[in-house]
């Protein structure tokens, strides 16, 4: 897709520190990573969100998530991983990718940095969880 750059590192016309190159997924360091290791893998054909990537390639860019969190874990030594994807909102480029970010325990991020909230009510959780059940 034109203008992408995670496309264009797909193509070899932008340069990225690759620690995985598969026939369908890339895996390669964030060029301002959270904290040093951190990876995103993407799909080599371009899909904007999660919504967007087939069924078919749900195995190929997980099962590539897995094996990288693995690899970080045991390869930077960390207490664990977060791994995540953004899906429109905070999504700095428009082409799918999953996050594979090293963590250690007081490392200074919390939860999903972001701040945690409460439902107002009983009610209110129910009503949305039924919104979400109708819709599956």
């Amino acid at each position: 897709m034109d203008g992408c750059v995670f496309c264009a590192v797909v193509e070899g016309t932008a340069s990225a520190v690759m620690v995985l190159d598969e026939p369908e997924v890339l895996a390669f360091l964030d060029l301002r990573p959270v904290f040093p290791g951190h990876v995103l893998v993407v799909p080599r054909v371009h899909h904007q969100t999660l919504l967007d990537l087939p069924e078919a390639l749900l195995p190929v860019v997980f099962g590539a998530a897995q094996r990288v969190a693995g690899a970080v874990l045991e390869g930077l030594g960390c207490d664990g991983t977060f791994v995540g994807i953004n899906n429109k909102v905070s999504q700095s480029v428009a082409h799918l990718h999953v996050h594979v970010v090293p963590r250690r325990f007081k490392d200074g991020l919390r939860g999903f940095f972001w701040p945690r909230q409460r439902y107002g009510s009983e009610e209110e959780m129910a009503s949305v969880a039924a919104s979400i059940r109708e819709r599956l």
